[in-house]
């Protein structure tokens, strides 16, 4: 009876534990007052994940302080850290922000112009012209003009064409793609004008090259937070 007894209360004690440290959570997403579906519900704390319904409804355990993050590939991520507020309120709003659409291939139509040709006997017939109208010959006077112009060959642009130099911006706009504009000043703590360099930082790291064959949005948060923390100490 005893041990029965000892059972059912350290059941009950461990149910009420567990009711006040973690909870159901209900909320919704939307994207311009629009539900979105099948978006990916992590609770990053927990390491539990869910998806929204065609209502863009979710349900997830979830408990103070824990970060869940709402990913989308149409969509900037968005990272939000639950406070008592909004355990107690129980009714979650997101609201996603639509990524700018990107041109996966630019055409470039060739327009073929006519044939620029050397006539000569149109050549001579303009010098011919212009001697006969030149009053230079007559007066002595020269009046500032270029005389046979027509026979001058000035070549245009340089002979030596300059070099291209190809630029790897793959992880800026791998992260431009994952991260919502203002992640780097909100959730970083960078000024604006540190974002270039801290990129750049980034990139300097073979890891992110990684990251680039294994797209994923959690490596990669977990990618640029760790490099922030490497950053700031080169300050």
């Amino acid at each position: 009876m005893k041990v029965k007894l000892l059972t059912t209360i350290s059941f009950f004690t461990y149910q009420l534990s567990i009711s006040q440290t973690e909870k159901l959570l209900h909320g919704k997403v939307l994207a311009n007052k629009i539900p979105l579906n099948k978006v990916e519900v992590i609770n990053k704390t927990a390491k539990t994940s869910t998806r929204t319904n065609e209502l863009g409804e979710f349900s997830i355990l979830a408990k103070e302080q824990d970060s869940l993050l709402f990913f989308s590939k149409d969509y900037f991520f968005t990272r939000l850290k639950l406070t008592s507020e909004n355990l107690k309120n129980n009714n979650l709003v997101i609201n996603m922000i639509t990524k700018a659409e990107e041109l996966n291939e630019v055409v470039i139509t060739a327009i073929k112009f006519q044939k620029v040709v050397f006539d000569a006997e149109k050549v001579n017939e303009i010098n011919n012209r212009k001697t006969a109208n030149d009053l230079t010959r007559y007066t002595g006077v020269n009046d500032g003009r270029i005389r046979y112009s027509a026979n001058m060959n000035i070549p245009l642009g340089s002979s030596h064409p300059k070099e291209k130099y190809e630029v790897d911006n793959r992880f800026k706009k791998h992260a431009a793609a994952y991260c919502p504009p203002d992640f780097f000043t909100k959730n970083l703590n960078l000024n604006p004008d540190q974002k270039e360099l801290f990129l750049e930082f980034c990139d300097a790291d073979p890891k992110s090259k990684t990251l680039l064959e294994h797209p994923n949005v959690l490596a990669t948060m977990d990618f640029l937070y760790t490099k922030n923390k490497e950053f700031q100490e080169l300050k």
